[in-house]
């Protein structure tokens, strides 16, 4: 029997990364962490979204990214998604804004969606169904986040800024075609933050177990027993990445070398972008993949839940690889801050007046 997925494909791809890089040693000279701590999290730097950048601007960056490679008329887009937890507006959605920037309104559908950092995926997973459903004929993806942190906690090492956007649609002339998806989620309080808070708190014995590999694990042997294949049959595996350790343990968990990971391991360079964290590393391995290259997609949200995506390049990813900047691109157009311009970007500093 023919999964549903497989009349989907991937057209466009993108991505955002800001110009601000934060290297590691001036958490560490500011907070008095031990030099060590950064190396333990496998972190060199992170992106920082500038005083003009948000959510909204760097998933609107992304989109028309995927937009250009897509080759796509907007008015062909029958849904925009936006995935994040940082989203400018507390009651506005921010699909609209960027469906009406890009021309795809008003006949559309437009959401912004909320589940830590697997919302994107969960757009991606809904947009598979209605593509194959003949519901809309593309849908564009956006994940994009400005990570919060308190200030002198952990998570300040990792949490980083970043978007990135899919535009799916029938597999006809799509740069990479889905063979299938599988989705394993519980209630898992591993992160959180309560309605005014300003920044998460997060249950750091669970991070990694029973949330982080219990989920992706599940997920992905899932969906290699769904279709019959096995970890040495993909080239690539993309992780959600909260720091630069854990796809490397949960790939060797799942007998795949470090060499596949590699390629889409992005955050110890710009940082975990949350719900952009996963999907910038795949646009990275589509930068380079070839026709017939398999990619092992697995993204994870906190609470929690992870998804699991098999994925065929095809011979029209060359064509398309041109068409916008690369990740490498915006990696390459780096400009670092200390922690004093950290602190004023991100708002850390309260002016009185």
């Amino acid at each position: 029997m023919q999964r549903p997925e497989a009349e989907v494909g991937i057209h466009g791809w993108g991505a955002y990364v800001p110009r601000y890089r934060l290297p590691m040693s001036e958490i560490v000279r500011v907070w008095g962490w031990p030099p060590q701590q950064a190396a333990a999290l496998g972190m060199k730097e992170k992106a920082v979204a500038g005083p003009d950048e948000d959510s909204l601007t760097m998933g609107f960056e992304a989109a028309r990214n995927a937009m250009a490679r897509a080759g796509v008329e907007p008015a062909r887009v029958g849904a925009v998604f936006f995935g994040t937890e940082s989203k400018p507006y507390a009651v506005k959605p921010s699909a609209t804004v960027i469906a009406e920037a890009l021309g795809v309104t008003p006949v559309t559908m437009a959401s912004d969606l909320e589940f830590a950092c697997r919302a994107a995926s969960e757009a991606l997973r809904a947009s598979l169904g209605m593509v194959a459903s003949g519901l809309v004929e593309y849908s564009l993806v956006i994940g994009s986040d400005t990570a919060q942190a308190n200030p002198g906690d952990v998570l300040e090492f990792t949490a980083a800024s970043g978007a990135a956007a899919y535009v799916v649609g029938p597999k006809s002339g799509a740069a990479a075609v889905f063979e299938g998806s599988y989705t394993y989620v519980t209630d898992t309080p591993d992160f959180w933050r309560r309605a005014h808070q300003p920044y998460p708190l997060h249950g750091e014995g669970f991070t990694g177990e029973p949330a982080y590999f219990h989920h992706i694990e599940n997920a992905v042997k899932g969906l290699l027993g769904e279709l019959g294949l096995k970890p040495s049959d993909f080239d690539y595996a993309v992780f959600h990445q909260p720091n630069g350790k854990f796809p490397l343990k949960i790939a060797k968990r799942l007998g795949i070398p470090k060499e596949k990971v590699l390629p889409g391991l992005v955050t110890p360079v710009i940082g975990n972008t949350y719900n952009a964290s996963a999907l910038i590393g795949l646009t990275r391995v589509l930068d380079q993949a070839k026709p017939g290259d398999r990619i092992l997609l697995a993204p994870f949200g906190s609470g929690a839940g992870s998804d699991a995506y098999s994925i065929v390049v095809t011979d029209a990813v060359e064509e398309k690889k041109g068409a916008a900047p690369t990740f490498d691109d915006y990696l390459n157009r780096r400009v670092e801050i200390d922690y004093a311009l950290y602190a004023r970007f991100r708002g850390i500093l309260h002016v009185m007046r």
